[in-house]
């Protein structure tokens, strides 16, 4: 069987990452993978693929230009003739799905995020029939392809994008006299919520929030809403909060914290959190999509309302003026972590995804190997 796993583009972050994982699986189920991009953007995630020793097509063009998009994508699957078509993201979807149908090949589907912009979730609705497998990084986001593309059950997946890794690197517990270290790793976008983070320090500094223990705040990652981010540091005096850019080791990143933070407006799984948790970190997080199951409230973190300033506000006070239990909370943390979401959980729910592939009729069912289970890539800012 051949793949032509397609997506939007080999930015650093996000659901390029963990392509090599997914797709070592597939070659663990003796499929042949070849990824195709449609645009470059920062090439971030191209090393990690070619590294596990995937071919990866990448064209030369833009975000905007769909119709020469569709043609390259259109000439390079008629030349390589997979057996399936794998599309990540709407825009890869779409120029997918209208590729898939012009070739006759099946057409599987990923749903990422929980938000979702309304012309592409029109479009989506609307061309949800052309593709015969929907699958889902989390249940919440299953749940909620399932509701606004009309999706039903029986072409609905579910396939967690997070392996719980035992022996990543663990954050190392407070110490008195030292500053509490704080950080949190996502796209500087709207939907992270991190301007609701800034205000919620203005909001401590402002009302008078007692935390006997000096904090810092390190936000790592790029985005288009970093000079608004800076403009709000510098007018709420935040000599406290550094933006630390795109960051390309994570684990060691968060293995110099003490606690996380996840602000986010919405989220799908949030590989982030989960890293973070892994490393034996408290995570206080918004309650949207699978973090307020993920996270116990607390026990493992705190959960706020989204886009609640001063919940957040309440929460990061609360915490910070008890760092001793921090690592108590972090431990019980990486013990969920572990246990809802290891190796195994991600193999098993990558073979059932195989098993239910809308493949030709000429093509043989997949088996797996017997290899090991490669595990999520990690390096992303989103």
């Amino acid at each position: 069987m051949r793949i032509a796993y397609v997506i939007n583009s080999l930015e650093g972050g996000g659901a390029a990452l963990p392509v090599p994982a997914v797709t070592r699986l597939m070659r663990d189920h003796g499929a042949t993978v070849e990824v195709f991009a449609l645009t470059r953007r920062d090439g971030r995630a191209l090393a990690p693929m070619e590294s596990s020793g995937l071919t990866v097509q990448v064209r030369a063009g833009g975000e905007k230009d769909h119709l020469a998009a569709a043609g390259w994508l259109a000439e390079r699957l008629r030349a390589w003739r997979p057996d399936l078509i794998w599309t990540s993201l709407s825009r890869a979807t779409l120029l997918g799905q209208f590729v898939g149908r012009a070739l006759g090949v099946p057409v599987v589907s990923w749903q990422h995020a929980a938000f979702l912009k309304p012309a592409n979730r029109v479009l989506l609705r609307a061309c949800q029939s052309l593709s015969g497998l929907w699958i889902a990084d989390s249940h919440s986001v299953a749940a909620l392809t399932a509701r606004r593309l009309a999706v039903p059950k029986d072409r609905l997946a579910v396939w967690p994008l997070f392996s719980a890794d035992a022996d990543a690197p663990q954050a190392r517990a407070w110490q008195p006299g030292e500053p509490v270290q704080v950080g949190s790793l996502g796209r500087l976008h709207p939907v992270k919520g991190y301007d609701v983070l800034i205000e919620a320090l203005a909001i401590m500094r402002s009302q008078g929030f007692r935390t006997p223990h000096r904090f810092e705040l390190r936000i790592a990652g790029e985005g288009a809403e970093r000079p608004a981010l800076e403009a709000a540091i510098a007018a709420h005096h935040l000599d406290n909060v550094r933006l630390t850019g795109f960051e390309p080791q994570p684990r060691a990143f968060l293995a110099g914290l003490h606690l996380y933070v996840q602000p986010s407006r919405s989220e799908g799984l949030c590989v982030a959190t989960h890293e973070a948790m892994q490393a034996g970190l408290p995570c206080v997080v918004s309650a949207v999509g699978e973090l307020p199951h993920s996270v116990r409230d607390g026990e493992t973190g705190v959960v706020v309302p989204p886009a609640y300033p001063q919940a957040l506000a309440q929460s990061l006070a609360w915490l910070l003026s008890r760092p001793e239990r921090l690592e108590e909370m972090g431990r019980k943390s990486r013990a969920r972590v572990l246990t809802c979401f290891g190796g195994d959980a991600f193999a098993r729910a990558g073979a059932e995804v195989m098993q239910r592939l809308p493949l030709r009729p000429s093509s043989a069912p997949v088996r797996a190997r017997g290899r090991p289970p490669g595990r999520p890539a990690t390096g992303r800012s989103a």
